[in-house]
């Protein structure tokens, strides 16, 4: 199949499948004879499992790493469960994050309590006092 087929089979653009390509995570496709790129079933299996690993945010290298485990089924699999707890560390660290940042939209929200004019928004004025390095209602804690 042509990188459009594949592009359209997996749900990847073909400038991805191009720089997957160049970074060896997908290997070089056969050339047919009028030079374009000749893609087959397990650049299909391969690109899908790439997908899927992005998909659940794998960094690219440790996407790499687990190829490497599919290329070598004999290797000892201790690393992959290291590769996907440092994925999901970093997941709940993100989590973590967004937990913060919605209680403090959560604290700029209660400064404004009905409507008004903007001169007397008290979001505002809590967004402009940060801007001037004052202390706001969000990053209190």
């Amino acid at each position: 199949m042509r990188i459009g087929e594949l592009s359209k089979a997996t749900g990847v653009d073909i400038e991805t499948i191009r720089y997957y390509e160049k970074a060896q995570l997908l290997s070089a496709p056969a050339r047919s004879d009028n030079g374009y790129r000749s893609y087959n079933q397990s650049h299909l299996e391969r690109l899908a499992f790439i997908r899927h690993c992005r998909a659940l945010d794998i960094p690219l290298a440790a996407v790499q790493r687990l190829l490497s485990f599919i290329d070598s089924p004999q290797s000892d699999c201790g690393e992959i469960d290291h590769l996907i707890d440092a994925q999901l560390a970093r997941v709940r660290a993100r989590l973590a994050s967004m937990h913060a940042l919605e209680r403090q939209l959560v604290a700029l929200r209660g400064q404004c309590t009905g409507p008004h004019n903007a001169s007397e928004c008290g979001i505002l004025h809590d967004l402009v006092a940060a801007a001037h390095g004052e202390a706001c209602v969000c990053h209190q804690n």
